[in-house]
């Protein structure tokens, strides 16, 4: 029988009072330090954190960039960064003010490597005052809070900032129960709240990209769906990958045949020969999430043409404001640059 392809859906209970504590502390926070996934930036921004901060400035930190495809992530943060002139374009358009050539920032975006902790110290304190540069000319410490999807290493870094183990971490989501405030030597100030999802996801793709990377608990998940949407991607963008890790003589032709072969030559096998799928997707999807195969990315920019549309929309909406010109260098026409 043919398993069927729908999003996942995971919002456990203490979600929803995290949800009203992240409402609440926003106020009080001057920058909203948002941990996102570098393999799966998209998939792993959370739609209601977007809508929780309106326009309080933003730093993306995208975590474990060392398991991501380098070029990839790059292009991300070029695609982050465009934001800004969209935003002040909005901002126009609907009278709300803002300088559409304006050098303040409202989104920044930064690749950490948890090895590098002295860089990643100082690359956070850096970007959060520009983010909040009224707090600097006021001698006012930053406030800032950290926020993301569970198991994304929104822990991880507090405990890099803070150069001690203040909060607890974990390969499972949700380890983080209730917020966490900590000083930093520099006397700025954090605060890490619990991983939130949102409560109704209606993407597929990126439900499933969210399961293959490990931020939704493997007990809400079917290892054979998700890892037939981790095959995919594999097999599209990084074959090379794939041969060598599984040391395949030819690429398989489909999702299927290619977690078929992984069982066959992991012994993921039932009695009389037969592939235990379950099993072999489990390869597969360990593999994926140890980084054993490398540094892959599951997302790309592919097109930043929808936000460049929408800054010429809001010019239009006001000619006498000026124009805003999009950077041609931020539009990635094709996934062919990240391909092997």
């Amino acid at each position: 029988m043919l398993k069927r392809h729908v999003p996942i859906q995971w919002f456990p209970g203490h979600m929803t009072k995290a949800r009203r504590d992240i409402a609440e502390a926003i106020r009080i926070h001057d920058v909203v330090i948002e941990v996102i996934d570098a393999r799966m930036p998209r998939a792993s921004e959370n739609p209601m954190l977007a809508e929780l901060r309106g326009a309080k400035p933003c730093l993306k930190v995208l975590s474990k960039s060392d398991l991501a495809d380098p070029s990839a992530t790059a292009a991300w943060i070029r695609y982050f960064e465009a934001q800004n002139a969209v935003i002040n374009a909005a901002n126009l358009a609907s009278n709300k003010g803002g300088d559409p050539n304006s050098t303040a920032p409202h989104i920044l975006a930064v690749a950490l490597e948890m090895g590098k902790p002295g860089e990643t110290r100082a690359k956070i304190a850096e970007l959060s005052k520009k983010l909040a540069p009224r707090r600097n000319v006021a001698h006012k410490v930053v406030r800032a809070m950290v926020v993301g999807i569970p198991n994304v290493g929104k822990s991880t870094l507090i405990n890099t900032l803070m150069e001690r183990k203040v909060a607890k971490t974990g390969d499972e989501p949700a380890v983080t129960k209730a917020p966490q405030r900590a000083t930093l030597k520099s006397g700025m100030q954090l605060t890490d709240h619990p991983g939130v999802m949102w409560p109704k996801n209606e993407d597929e793709e990126g439900s499933h990209c969210l399961a293959f990377g490990g931020a939704i608990p493997d007990s809400a998940i079917d290892y054979e769906i998700v890892a037939l949407y981790g095959a995919r991607v594999l097999l599209e963008r990084y074959p090379k990958a794939l041969l060598a890790r599984y040391k395949l003589p030819n690429l398989p032709s489909s999702p299927t045949e290619l977690i078929e072969e992984i069982g066959r030559r992991r012994g993921a096998l039932r009695g009389g020969g037969v592939i235990d799928m379950h099993k072999a997707a489990d390869v597969l999807i360990h593999d994926f999430r140890q980084g054993s195969l490398g540094r892959i990315s599951l997302e790309l920019p592919t097109t930043t043409k929808a936000a460049a549309k929408a800054a010429r929309a809001a010019e239009a909406a006001d000619d006498e404001t000026g124009s805003a010109d999009s950077n041609d260098e931020n539009v990635v026409e094709s996934d062919d640059d990240f391909r092997e």
